[in-house]
Order: structure tokens, then C-alpha cells, then sequence
């Protein structure tokens, strides 16, 4: 029995140092910024419809 309370004691020591380096990995990212739940912007119709328009005029230039 006290082979597997070593063990028990063993493996949350473990825990607990993983805990903390990933504590560390949390605080390096929010110093990073949180890139990954950055909005994205949206065009609207009007826009999308002026950027198709300009591209199909360089298209057209590129063509002649």
C-alpha cells in the first residue's frame, strides 16, 4: 500500500508543476495578445459589389 500512496504523492506533484508551466503558457499568451479570437470584418454588399467591379476592369485591361 505504500507503494501506490509514493505514487499517488508522485503524480500530483507532477500535476501541480504542469499546472503551473501551463500558468506560465497563459500568461506568455495574454502578454502576446489573444490573435485567435480576433473579429473579422465583414464587406458590405455595396463593397464587395466596387472590389468585383475594379477587378473585372483590371481583368478587362489585362486581356486587351
Amino acid at each position: 500500500m505504500d507503494v501506490f500512496a509514493g505514487v499517488v504523492k508522485l503524480m500530483k506533484k507532477e500535476r501541480a508543476q504542469h499546472i503551473r508551466e501551463i500558468a506560465k503558457l497563459d500568461a506568455a499568451l495574454a502578454a502576446l495578445g489573444n490573435t485567435a479570437g480576433r473579429a473579422t470584418r465583414t464587406l458590405s454588399a455595396a463593397a464587395r459589389k466596387r472590389i468585383g467591379d475594379a477587378q473585372r476592369k483590371r481583368w478587362a485591361k489585362a486581356r486587351k
